[in-house]
This record gives C-alpha cells, structure tokens and sequence, in this order.
C-alpha cells in the first residue's frame, strides 16, 4: 500500500489502483468501512483532494458507496447481465463463472391465465406447461422465474429441467429459439415472492417480462422473472445515430 511520487502516472491513479486492490480483496465486504480520507492521505503523503480524487472514480463505477457522516464502504456486489446479448439464464450464469443452484424446480399443466392465452392465441383456459424454478448461487436465491409454454413445444412434463432450457429445446425439440421481447420494472415483491428471495415482503424487487420466439418468430415461452434488486442487475448498450 505505497505509491511512487517518483512515477509519472499521476498519484490520484496510482491511488485509485490500490484502492481498486482492496476492493478486490474481499476485506471490506459486508459494509466493513475503508480507511478514512484523512488516514490514506497521511498514509500515502499526499492531500485529502488526491485521495477524493482517486476514490471517486471508483464510486462512479459503482465499486464504492459513499455515506455521509459514515464513510465509504464496497457496494454490494450484484451479478450485471447485458441487454444487448441474449442468453438462457444458466449459459449467461456459466459465462460470468457463476455456478447455479436450483432450490426449486416444479413443472405442473394449468390453466393458462387469460393474459396468457390471449397471447398465445389459444383456448381460454387451455391447459398448459407452467414451470417454476427458484435459482440462485451458493449463497442462496437470487431470482425466481414462472415459464408459461405454447403448446407447439411438446413437452411431456418429465423433462430434466435443470439443465439449460433452450439446449434442451434444441437438442430434444429442435425448436431453436432466437429473439425475445423484454419489459423491465420495479415491482414491490409479494408475500409469496418474498418469501422464496429470503427478502421483507413489499421489498423492492426487479420485474423482468419475456416473450420468447423460435426461428419462424412464433412465441415458444413467457417468462415472468423476479430477481433481487440487491444482487442482480441489467445494463445495456446504446448507440446513438448519426
């Protein structure tokens, strides 16, 4: 924990690189506070501006929460997936190296709700696949998702539903999904949802609908997404037109 007054890489980056250290250390997780300001300045040999300096571009990346009266602490670290790429949620998981837990898996033929069926355009209360899957990591759930499916895509209901769902599609259906359609919002979690995320009920949670459609652009699955506002989050790409 030393910089070099000596290098020409300016002292508020060489800051925010040891600083980025301890972030990555895992010391200061769970709300752990990081040295105050004054202490790093004394520490480093430099003013409390350089070391604000070096901090601040960590805060704006997210890395770091800034409280005032309190002090600084490492942000709660929250799994980000990208909109502009599309992947089924375990591939997406196994990507960021993240291993994925089931602590619930439950496929049962329902009534489809009215919102459903007018959307797959079948019979008012046809019966259909529902699948319920709690997911999460080792250190507990994280989201919990409810799969409506058309009736194009024949399942029997004793599919293994742990593994990747659209590899499963694929390699038992030849059913190759390709597109979705994604709506976003915050929602308050309901008791039941509370309940399987491990959060207060009310709390807020992230909303995610989607629509999936096949190679031929028919819908194959709704799926309606709860996920953790603390431990989940989206981002996306934009590019503005010239």
């Amino acid at each position: 924990m030393q910089i070099d007054h000596t290098s020409p890489v300016p002292l508020h980056k060489q800051i925010e690189v040891l600083i980025r250290s301890l972030v990555e250390s895992g010391d200061y997780d769970g709300g752990k506070l990081l040295p105050r300001e004054e202490e790093l300045a004394r520490k480093f040999g430099v003013s409390r501006n350089t070391v604000r300096q070096g901090i601040y571009k960590l805060v704006l990346e997210g890395l770091l929460v800034r409280k005032k009266g309190v002090g600084t602490m490492v942000a709660p670290r929250t799994i980000t997936t990208h909109l502009d790429e599309w992947h089924s949620f375990t591939e997406e998981m196994s990507r960021r190296g993240i291993k994925v837990r089931n602590y619930l898996v439950d496929i049962q033929s329902e009534a489809a709700p009215q919102g459903v069926s007018e959307l797959f355009q079948v019979q008012k209360n046809a019966e259909l696949f529902k699948l319920e899957r709690l997911r999460g990591d080792e250190n507990g759930p994280f989201v919990y998702f409810i799969s409506w499916f058309h009736p194009r895509v024949p399942l029997s209901g004793t599919e293994d539903f742990t593994r990747p769902l659209y590899k499963l599609f694929e390699e038992k259906f030849s059913i190759f999904p390709t597109s979705s359609h994604e709506e976003l919002k915050a929602v308050k979690a309901s008791e039941k949802v509370a309940a399987y995320l491990g959060i207060e009920e009310n709390t807020p949670v992230l909303f995610r609908k989607r629509t999936v459609f096949d190679t031929g652009n028919r819908i194959i699955e709704y799926n309606l997404g709860y996920y953790r506002s603390d431990k989940f989050a989206y981002s996306i790409n934009i590019r503005r037109n010239s």
